[in-house]
């Protein structure tokens, strides 16, 4: 998930962090920061850790800042889950903070989930219970 500090969507942190205890044994959220979406993430890692914790009572692993829409800058990960050529069928990099990719234990990409879809939706939760 891409995340921001400062956007509409931030208060899905919350959700983010319920979805991690409720799947604890089988899903891992890795949460990715990142700066692309006017400006709503202009804090440092520290920062944005300490925000997450505060606020959220976030546990789930934060990973540096980076980019993560297509530009050279674009961190590794999301250049493989937005490049059919790398993953197998999606080019959909994330288009606002907190766009979804859920990806199985085997590296398989299964599915994108908008950023206004939230964490606890029915589509997600029936993606990770398949």
């Amino acid at each position: 998930v891409n995340t921001a500090s400062d956007c509409g969507y931030t208060n899905q942190y919350d959700d983010l962090q319920k979805l991690h205890e409720k799947f604890s044994n089988q899903l891992v959220i890795l949460g990715f920061p990142a700066n692309d979406f006017k400006e709503q993430e202009k804090g440092n890692d520290e920062e944005i850790a300490q925000f997450c914790k505060v606020n959220f009572g976030v546990t789930f692993p934060l990973m540096k800042k980076s980019s993560v829409v297509k530009t050279p800058a674009q961190n590794e990960i999301f250049k493989w889950l937005s490049d059919s050529s790398k993953n197998g069928w999606n080019n959909l990099a994330p288009k606002w903070n907190f766009s979804k990719y859920l990806v199985d234990e085997n590296g398989v990409l299964l599915n994108y989930f908008d950023p206004a879809v939230s964490p606890l939706s029915k589509e997600v939760i029936s993606a990770i219970e398949k």
